[in-house]
């Protein structure tokens, strides 16, 4: 580590990948000691600490694989000032419907070619699903569909399905595709809004799949089904349970909703600082304990819960190293410090889900408890019988009757 005034120190035992980290200024070295966790990205995106040798992954790796000489972040006084964002966590959590939206397209709204330089040819924004530790990112994310369309025990083809929280429209036009659903997406982005109701017109589809402009309080009808994927972060802590009761008033009482969310393996706490200001402000990442809690009182029953480790860390480690092997074209498209600060995010998010706490959630969710068949053999059955079913031009509009129905 080399500081402002030229002076340098080493720490570790000389074995490992080595790094190099520089500060050229008074007030990033006043900022690692005050709060490292919003300052270390915070001045890597302004210029004023530089990687002369490694990256910002190196760094993290470095940081967080047990290096004593790096225990900084478990200091006193940032177990204190940790503190404090989470009694204050309540303000800056209370999303209403209006703050939802900025919020959302505060994130969403940056230029589509933004996502095509490092998401799969689906834009797929969430966890993939690794069957196997080679495999490819389109194909990861296609299983990640085919695990969660599995999960929804569609038995038949034409049921109603709602997708909370719809993206660019990839999970409905599967579902779509693949079950001959009718499906309703709701986003509150705009671009996504955009491209997802022109892809389902390409595909042939706008019969079945319709994307609505709106926030999920005010999701109108009835549904067999409900899925939200990589949505439930942006919620917010107040509106859980407001979250869970409109998910139960839409869902008819022989339905089954899918929650893929991200979550942490410990208690309760607040939000990483610098992704709260520079990438997802008003999100929150939960302990299962407060997604039960709100589940309890909701009226929704618990069917399955299943914990994704490491999956959300190979996912990002692609999003990583295509979003740096296309860093020049992210460059033409923004500016220098945007660049920094998207690499320091897709590093953090990847250390977090490998060396840290967090880890995806994905709760299967009824009314009744025969929803759903009563031993797990029909996920296999049923992501099988997909399997054979994807790019099948018939598949469309239930060409084959989905062997998984909810009998027992």
């Amino acid at each position: 580590m080399t500081f402002s005034d030229g002076r340098s120190m080493t720490a570790g035992d000389g074995t490992g990948k080595p790094v190099h980290i520089r500060l050229n200024s008074k007030r990033a070295e006043r900022g690692l000691v005050f709060d490292p966790a919003f300052y270390l990205g915070h001045y890597y995106g302004t210029g004023d600490i530089d990687l002369v040798q490694g990256d910002m992954y190196d760094l993290l790796e470095t940081v967080f694989t047990g290096n004593p000489d790096f225990k900084y972040y478990d200091s006193r006084w940032n177990r204190l000032l940790d503190r404090a964002r989470y009694l204050m966590r309540w303000l800056r959590e209370r999303n209403g419907i209006r703050r939802s939206r900025n919020n959302v397209q505060h994130h969403y709204d940056l230029t589509g070619a933004l996502y095509d330089l490092f998401l799969d040819e689906d834009k797929q924004y969430s966890c993939a699903y690794f069957e196997d530790p080679e495999q490819s990112l389109d194909d990861a994310q296609l299983a990640k569909k085919r695990h969660i369309a599995a999960k929804l025990a569609m038995g038949r083809p034409g049921l109603s399905v709602l997708d909370i929280g719809s993206g660019w429209g990839g999970m409905a036009l599967y579902l779509a595709r693949n079950l001959g659903a009718q499906v309703t997406g709701v986003t509150l982005s705009n671009e996504q809004h955009a491209v997802s109701s022109q892809r389902a017109r390409d595909a042939g589809l706008e019969q079945e799949v319709s994307f609505l402009l709106e926030d999920y309080r005010n999701a109108p009808g009835s549904y067999d089904r409900i899925v939200s994927v990589g949505m439930f972060e942006h919620v917010g802590r107040p509106n859980y349970l407001t979250f869970f009761r409109k998910a139960a008033s839409l869902l008819k009482r022989d339905g089954v909703m899918l929650l893929h969310t991200i979550g942490r393996t410990d208690a309760p706490a607040t939000n990483n600082p610098f992704i709260e200001k520079y990438i997802f402000p008003g999100g929150y990442i939960p302990a299962l304990s407060e997604v039960m809690r709100a589940i309890e009182k909701s009226g929704l029953g618990v069917t399955d819960i299943e914990i994704l480790r490491l999956h959300y860390a190979e996912t990002l480690r692609h999003w990583r190293e295509r979003f740096m092997a296309r860093r020049d074209q992210a460059k033409a498209l923004y500016d220098e410090r945007f660049c920094r600060i998207w690499e320091f995010y897709l590093a953090a998010s990847e250390s977090a889900f490998r060396w840290q706490n967090l880890v995806v959630f994905q709760l299967q969710l009824a009314h009744q408890q025969e929803a759903v068949p009563l031993t797990r053999d029909y996920l296999e059955r049923g992501e099988g019988c997909l399997k054979a079913r994807e790019g099948d031009g018939k598949a469309r509009a239930g060409a084959r009757k989905f062997p998984q129905e909810a009998s027992i």
